[in-house]
């Protein structure tokens, strides 16, 4: 007897086909094997010329579906059905969540089996999963399939049936969706609230202090018995200080007067209050928390995630990774367990077994969490895993032990230091034992490094002490717009409103990106001129289909339809048909909607009009001579467009480019032009017919277009320069200019590579020397946040690494003793004394360590940003204002008094 066995992919047919007896033939489906049909081409002749057949449902039949088999799935089904020929017994082994349900059910409608069907359904590959799941096999889940042939049917009709309207409106190539549309509104609102925001300004001051040669620093928060304005005391809408705040509002004037005021007077310790506090491990990943995660940690999108977390489950490595679920089997606890008390000692385990529960209302996809599979965990180490998966894999892993680790214990430390009639407070933090810290911090590639920076350390004061005044500033803050969504932050919101599934977040936001809604400005989502216009038509005549109140009730419904609760056909009839029904509502307010008004963008201060056209944004105004139309650049988002740029837009279509003077050496005239990713420099003119294009440079993001001279602009011309050759190497040394700004570079020819290092702030890229650039280069490049490893003494001097030289030493840090190679840290294992570890043994620690820090890399934008974001108060920019000398730079002034 043989049987055929169906899974969606070569990747998990492979992977099964170890677990399973010799008699068992394993084929893979490509995913779906029929699907309603995506263009006009795949519609069957029989049905082309009925009104419905347009959406692949017939609404006049209780909303049949079409199915058709895409051409290059013909292919696979008849393979398939080749292999069910040669088979007694047919078991459908897809995924166990709807989606694979579904693709069950499609694969029966189609290979039409004669012989005994089975649905086999496990949340992990491992030869215990997959002998277990045989012996437990059931047949297709009806009502799960309906919801989400439902779901399917839905997104059909309200993609088709407001997708045309958006076509003849604003402009073709447009789409609504069910929750993309939502999705989109989501980052629209967020934008507005930017634009609506007004900046708001305070000061206040900062004491650095001093207690037996200890440094620490103190912030003023009273004044005369009042609290001291900071940013969350201002109304966004204004810049004002909100209503009901009884605060003080520093300004700069009232700053530097106290500063003078404060100044040699005597400081007082006048009281300390310390907290213990516990923090618990967070839950094992859910789809989205993965999604989140990966996204901070790692920099990677959501899609990227989703495709990297398949990969790993489909080889075996992870459990099913579309999951709801924050609960962990028996085994996996077990598992768990083991790992705390073999790598970390028994102390690092919680004194009983963690279980979570599921507090996500749609919690209904897998059963398990996403964790390592199998009842013993594999360390990253051990997988032979590289690059995005080792890294992915590596999360996953910690974040899975962490969750039976014992607590971390805290202290937190605030103590209140009074000067005349100004208040201070200091405060630290006190990790008394890391606990899960050990192992896995959010937001953190290095667990090790994170406890070190979330520590505080304040000397020992007592109340009475008087420690001593070594700095005072008066520092300018600025509070700041909402933050714009990331991807994480997105996919957050979406869930905790309850619109769509996990499971979809990452095609959501990756066609949202793909059909120009918005744009990727470093790890933000920006809305586009685009996203506005569609939310504002949708808002204005379809209001529900936008809320997210009535989407996530929607979603609630297709739970229930899953579960038995609800009918499928009254709620399809209701949502599309009849007097309320979308059908109705677009066929009612077609006729209602005007056409030029839908395309055109309000903006506040931008007199001209801007609006969607055929080929993107572009901005209308009248002249002398009539109308004037010219497109905005594709960079160019409503949040960031000014009426002096609108103003350039149009003066470079009526007037032609802005002529700088002559190239001295060719004599071709040099423009400034604005193209589609902002101002640039070019040389001559283009020929027409001719494929060669002048010769074009880019302005520095810093510098103001005004400001651009002749002289600087042959400069960027000629960039890159050659500056000389590195005495040490010979090899040539260039200064140029990047996507991220300007940069000298090494080239050490094919051995060495290129070493890069970016300039400084005081740095100009046309006039920088040799002796600069070699200074540069002799610095170690900057690590992660932009910080470089302090000085310590070192332990043990265990020897120098055998392929680059560098020193491999054993240094002490807060939590026992770890093992350094140039930026790589390993720690040394429980149980070893820093005697006992050799030069060969810390190689071997070393190695297995290089690849997690390879994520460092990958993470150092993001973590540049947050520490930017942690040197300021919350979302505030910083000046710094002293006295005896003012040195005014683009950020801050900074005076301090001794």
């Amino acid at each position: 007897m043989s049987t055929l066995v169906i899974v969606e992919s070569p990747t998990k047919a492979r992977t099964i086909r170890n677990y399973l007896p010799s008699d068992y033939r394993v084929e893979a489906s490509m995913g779906h094997v029929r699907d309603l049909p995506s263009s006009a081409d795949e519609i069957p002749p029989e049905v082309k010329g009925t009104k419905w057949a347009q959406f692949g449902v017939n609404v006049e039949a209780d909303f049949e579906p079409l199915y058709i088999i895409p051409k290059e799935k013909e292919k696979t089904v008849k393979q398939l059905k080749d292999a069910l020929k040669e088979a007694d017994e047919l078991v459908l082994a897809t995924d166990e969540d709807r989606e694979g349900e579904s693709i069950s059910w499609h694969l029966l409608q189609v290979l039409k089996p004669k012989v005994p069907i089975k649905r086999m359904v496990f949340h992990e590959i491992t030869k215990e999963a997959i002998r277990d799941a045989l012996k437990h096999c059931r047949t297709i889940d009806e009502q799960v399939v309906r919801a989400q042939e439902t779901r399917r049917i839905l997104d059909r009709l309200v993609g088709y049936t407001l997708s045309p309207l958006l076509w003849k409106k604003i402009a073709r190539g447009l789409s609504a969706g069910r929750v993309q549309s939502v999705a989109v509104r989501l980052l629209v609102n967020r934008e507005r609230q930017r634009l609506a925001f007004r900046q708001g300004t305070y000061w206040d001051l900062k004491a650095t202090l001093e207690k037996d040669k200890n440094p620490f620093e103190a912030r003023l928060i009273t004044l005369r018995g009042i609290k001291v304005a900071t940013g969350s005391d201002f109304d966004e809408s204004t810049g004002q200080i909100a209503a009901g705040r009884n605060v003080v509002l520093l300004s700069e004037a009232d700053a530097l007067a106290l500063q003078e005021r404060l100044t040699g007077k005597t400081w007082t310790v006048a009281n300390i209050e310390e907290r213990p506090i516990t923090r618990k491990p967070a839950p094992p990943f859910t789809t989205s928390t993965l999604q989140q995660e990966a996204n901070r940690k790692l920099g990677l999108s959501a899609k990227d995630t989703m495709r990297t977390a398949q990969s790993l489950y489909e080889q075996g490595y992870i459990t099913y990774m579309r999951t709801d679920s924050v609960h962990l089997s028996e085994q996996a606890i077990a598992a768990a367990r083991s790992c705390v008390e073999q790598m970390y000692g028994k102390e690092y385990l919680s004194p009983k077994a963690r279980q979570y529960s599921t507090k996500s209302k749609g919690a209904q996809e897998a059963h398990e969490a996403i964790r390592p599979a199998g009842s013993s965990f594999r360390t990253p180490q051990e997988t032979g895993l590289k690059d995005r998966e080792f890294r992915l894999y590596d999360l996953i892993w910690k974040r899975t032990v962490a969750t039976q680790m014992a607590d971390s214990r805290q202290t937190l430390i605030s103590v209140e230091i009074q000067v005349e009639d100004a208040g201070f407070r200091s405060s630290g933090k006190r990790i008394n034992f890391p606990g899960y810290l050990r192992a896995y911090v959010e937001g953190s590639d290095d667990p090790n490094a994170a406890i070190e920076d979330q520590e505080v350390i304040l000397p020992p004061l007592k109340v009475g002490d008087h420690p001593n005044c070594t700095e005072l500033e008066a520092i300018g803050h600025e509070t700041q717009p909402p933050a714009r969504y990331t991807e994480a932050s997105l996919v957050k919101t979406l869930e905790s409103e309850g619109i769509g599934r996990p499971s979809t977040y990452a095609s959501i936001i990756s066609t949202i990106v793909d059909r120009g809604y918005a744009q990727m400005n470093g790890n933000a989502l920006v809305p586009t001129f685009t996203a506005f216009a569609v939310t504002g038509l949708l808002e204005k005549y379809f209001p529900d289909l936008v809320d997210t109140g009535f989407t996530s009730r929607m979603e609630q419904t297709l739970d229930d339809i899953a579960t038995g609760g609800v009918d499928w056909l009254p709620y399809l009839r209701k949502f599309y048909q009849g007097e309320e029904g979308l059908e109705t509502q677009v066929k009612v307010r077609e006729s209602q909607i005007d056409a030029t008004e839908a395309r055109t963008i309000a903006l506040e201060g931008i007199d001209a009009k801007i609006r969607i056209g055929k080929f993107g944004p572009y901005v209308e105004a009248e002249n002398g001579d009539g109308v004037v139309t010219a497109s905005i650049p594709k960079d160019l988002t409503p949040a960031d467009i000014n009426p002096e740029q609108v103003e350039t837009i149009l003066r470079q279509k009526t007037e032609g480019p802005e002529k700088l003077g002559i190239h001295p050496e060719t004599g071709e005239p040099i423009y400034i032009l604005l193209g589609s990713y902002g101002h640039y420099i070019q040389l001559g003119d283009a020929q027409e017919g001719s494929k060669k294009k002048p010769k074009r440079a880019g302005i520095p993001k810093n510098t103001k277009v005004e400001d651009v001279t002749l002289e600087m602009a042959l400069g960027l011309l000629a960039l890159p320069r050659t500056l000389g050759v590195h005495p040490d190497t010979g090899g040539k040394i260039q200064a140029a200019l990047g996507p991220y700004g300007p940069y000298v570079v090494h080239d050490q020819g094919k051995e060495g590579g290129k070493d890069y290092r970016s300039l400084k702030a005081t740095d100009d890229v046309l006039t920088i020397t040799l002796e600069r650039a070699l200074e540069l280069l002799s610095q170690p490049k900057a690590g992660r946040g932009g910080s470089r490893s302090k000085t310590k003494e070192a332990l043990r001097e265990l020897g120098n690494h055998p392929e680059d030289g560098e020193p491999i030493n054993i240094y002490d840090g807060p939590y026992g003793p770890y093992i350094k190679h140039g930026k790589t840290n390993a720690s040394i294992p429980e149980g070893e004394s820093v005697e006992a570890v050799t030069l060969e043994k810390a190689l071997e620690l070393l190695a297995a360590k290089a690849s997690t820090a390879k994520s460092t890399k990958s993470s150092s934008k993001s973590s540049k940003s947050t520490t930017a974001k942690k040197s300021t108060t919350s979302k505030a920019k910083t000046t710094k204002t002293a006295a005896s000398k003012t040195t005014t730079k683009t950020t801050a002034t900074k005076k301090k008094t001794s």
